[in-house]
């Protein structure tokens, strides 16, 4: 399986001279196994470079795994040109909405006056899938859902795809003792191959951000050591941490994981892997 990462950023795009080596385009990873359509997580504005290499003609086949829908994970879909073509599909996954379905409250985000177009006048064949603490199939693969502590309905998502496991957690609030983790979260992330895990604040930044959503670098450590992970991606990095404050982080964090027997490395944009079977 590979794993390429187009956007790695939260909150908001932030493209820089600063952050060049780690990228500025907000969450978008592509899982891909020879032979089957992709698996794509998230639909943030690392989307539309993941769209430069797949085919423009109509035949794009693809499932998108939305944890939620701020701004920074779905505003990529409009400049997708693998789906506005006539013969393209994809299928958008993503947790029950408090109002409305996730197509219709989807639609809100991208409609005039907001957006030139709504994504019904996109030419592919775009469908939406209201999901929450349930399994089911893609192709090959099995997808398990479960909720994810987080402002709004937000889910998490773990893929067993060819014999080899992906959890991704992009955004996570994590508890004000940072100590404990969610049975739904450690349900995902157990003896995963490759954890994808916010890693969005310092614990000073914490402090004064406890209730935004989002965990401590320490805290992504804990939830890999806590469900046996092999290895952990931090994920979802601040727009206000350059490539020189996300290196000290990775440092921090390699020293965590090493006493917790896991590794750990910061995603950047365009880093792909290739897991394979142990």
């Amino acid at each position: 399986m590979r794993v390429t990462f187009w956007g790695v950023r939260g909150s908001t795009p932030c493209p820089s001279e600063a952050n060049r080596r780690y990228g500025g385009n907000t969450a978008c990873v592509a899982l891909e196994v020879d032979g089957e359509p992709p698996i794509i997580l998230d639909l943030g504005t690392g989307l539309r470079s993941f769209g430069e290499t797949q085919p423009t003609d109509g035949s794009f086949r693809g499932t998108a795994l939305v944890t939620h829908i701020h701004w920074d994970h779905v505003q990529g879909l409009p400049f997708f040109p693998p789906a506005d073509r006539p013969g393209a599909r994809l299928d958008i996954y993503g947790p029950v909405q408090e109002k409305g379905t996730l197509g219709e409250v989807f639609g809100e985000l991208m409609k005039p006056p907001y957006f030139p177009v709504h994504f019904e006048d996109l030419r592919g064949e775009i469908t939406f899938h209201d999901v929450v603490d349930e399994d089911f199939a893609v192709g090959e693969a099995l997808v398990k859902v479960r909720q994810v502590p987080h402002c709004g309905p937000t889910v998490g998502y773990r893929i067993d795809w060819h014999g080899l496991s992906v959890a991704y957690i992009s955004d996570h609030q994590a508890p004000l003792g940072l100590n404990t983790v969610a049975g739904s979260v450690l349900e995902l992330c157990e003896g995963v191959d490759l954890l994808i895990h916010d890693s969005q604040y310092t614990l000073a930044e914490f402090a004064e951000k406890a209730s935004w959503g989002h965990c401590t670098v320490d805290y992504a450590v804990l939830v890999a050591k806590l469900a046996g992970a092999r290895r952990l991606a931090m994920f979802h990095h601040d727009p206000s941490h350059g490539d020189d404050f996300v290196d000290a982080l990775q440092s921090q964090a390699r020293c965590l994981g090493a006493m917790a027997g896991v590794e750990v490395f910061a995603a950047y944009e365009g880093l792909s892997q290739t897991l394979h079977r142990s």
